[in-house]
């Protein structure tokens, strides 16, 4: 295996290969993303433990949103078992993959544990579980001071673990390993991940502004809340097959990986 430092414009390449990856295969793709939230959702309404599982299989299920776009990728049907690619391996990786959840999940909560410090765990038990978001509780600066805290400290945390479960998936990287060399990868191509990060605000922004301002158009309030739902889990959908294509640029092997 072997690291490439790519230059910033292969971010927007990224971006494009996602996209064009996503439009090969977009009812399969959108519902397969649907599959992950909706198993997320799930397991998070389990008493006591349900979140932090959800937690621990979110690095598991973006591999297996990554695995479906290499499906994709080769001409093939993404079914809905390569949402659990992660956990069909041999026992090492199985292992290695269940670490890096429990990993992340404590991070995470970690992360989220530190917000608490600022507003009294408000923005925590919004995110972790769940309820209506009122716009005074927005408006409040500790809610607000909590929120970037947490995106702040979330951004390192994502970066440690952007590459790691594909390594360990497809280059049989052990989980210690997996951490160092995700992290570095980012690190060494920031310019390219830069531009990826902006490009993506931008269509997630500019898809949200442009649904609102069809809707004043056409004078009609609920278009909004109906168009967004939908254009914003395409958009996700994109996003991760874009992520695909980031890990494959960023490391080479000579293995032939499944």
């Amino acid at each position: 295996m072997k690291l490439n430092v790519v230059p910033a414009k292969t971010g927007s390449l990224w971006v494009r290969q996602g996209i064009r990856a996503f439009w090969k295969q977009p009812l399969a793709l959108t519902g397969l993303f649907f599959m992950f939230m909706a198993s997320m959702s799930i397991l998070s309404i389990v008493p006591v433990v349900g979140s932090f599982l959800a937690l621990m299989l979110l690095p598991a299920a973006t591999l297996g949103l990554m695995a479906a776009t290499r499906e994709v990728e080769m001409g093939k049907f993404p079914m809905p078992f390569i949402l659990a690619a992660g956990f069909r391996t041999g026992t090492e990786g199985k292992r290695n993959m269940v670490v890096l959840g429990l990993i992340y999940a404590l991070c995470f909560l970690g992360v989220m544990g530190l917000s608490t410090l600022i507003d009294g765990g408000d923005f925590a038990k919004l995110y972790l579980l769940g309820g209506s978001l009122e716009m005074d509780t927005i408006m409040e600066p500790d809610f607000q001071n909590a929120m970037w805290l947490s995106l702040m400290l979330y951004l390192p945390l994502s970066l440690v673990f952007w590459h790691a479960p594909a390594l360990t998936h497809w280059h049989g990287v052990p989980w210690t390993k997996s951490l160092f060399f995700s992290t570095v990868a980012c690190l060494s191509n920031w310019r390219a991940f830069l531009v990826f990060g902006l490009m993506w605000t931008a269509i997630f922004l500019g898809t949200t502004l442009v649904i609102t301002l069809i809707g004043g158009l056409v004078g009609d309030g609920d278009f909004a809340a109906m168009a967004l739902l939908p254009a914003m889990l395409m958009l996700a959908s994109m996003f991760f097959c874009s992520s695909y294509y980031s890990f494959k640029d960023c490391f080479t092997s000579d293995v032939i990986y499944a």
